[in-house]
């Protein structure tokens, strides 16, 4: 059996850019199938996931108390683009049915130490995902690999200030890497502390590294081999 303290903390994920259609709709029977947290996707999959799990009745939580959310990524992977630019994509996602958005923050804001670039960038997504529906999640990226522990928590401060409620590691796709224990450490420390859950992401692709994460202090994990670690989770005690 599946635990259920893991099943319920994955967003099992597509994102790579060749991902099609038909991928997406595999990817959906995982997520339905395991009843994740949420489905992840680049933002022009975002309806076509909502109504996949619309249909299969999983996806409203006032019907279901285990429900499957939508997610859809912004600015990503280098969130390098404008926040103008992001905050129109967030809007567009969460008009397509986006429940959930982690949005990439900006690298360059967090390297360089402008508190006040970063906690913009977060605040015009966190404001136009809102807009559009005022349940609406809105997940930062830190992209912690790159970054030391005083420009995470520079990071945290900026999606606190900005009005978010999740800091997160990684895309998955920097060169220097995605999540680990001290990282997911650190987000706890100066994201949780200050009310922000914490999703760990990048890297992530067995059991015995997703029980590393949430005992380090993620509440979610980002997967795109969410089966591979629910397999691996099977022999754990618990039920799902």
């Amino acid at each position: 059996m599946i635990p259920a303290d893991i099943a319920r903390t994955i967003d099992h994920t597509i994102l790579k850019p060749e991902a099609a259609a038909a991928d997406v709709r595999r990817m959906w029977q995982d997520v339905s199938s395991y009843r994740g947290a949420a489905g992840g996707v680049n933002g022009r999959w975002a309806g076509l996931v909502r109504e996949l799990l619309r249909e299969a009745g999983v996806d409203d939580p006032g019907k279901t108390d285990r429900p499957v959310l939508t997610c859809a990524v912004v600015g990503f992977p280098l969130g390098a683009n404008r926040s103008t630019i992001k905050a129109i994509e967030a809007s567009s996602c969460a008009k397509d049915g986006a429940q959930e958005i982690d949005m990439v923050i900006s690298l360059a804001a967090l390297l360089t130490g402008d508190l006040e670039d970063a906690r913009n960038d977060v605040y015009e997504v966190v404001r136009a995902a809102k807009a559009v529906n005022r349940n609406s999640v809105v997940k930062v990226i830190l992209e912690t690999a790159a970054l030391t522990q005083e420009q995470t928590a520079l990071g945290c401060r900026a999606a606190v200030e900005g009005g978010a409620d999740f800091v997160k590691t990684s895309t998955g796709f920097h060169p220097k890497g995605g999540a680990t224990v001290e990282s997911v450490g650190w987000l706890k420390n100066y994201g949780g502390g200050a009310g922000l859950k914490v999703k760990a992401s990048g890297g992530i692709r067995d059991y015995a590294t997703a029980r590393q994460m949430l005992d380090a202090g993620a509440d979610r994990l980002g997967c795109s081999s969410g089966v591979a670690i629910l397999s691996g989770a099977a022999a754990a005690p618990g039920t799902y």
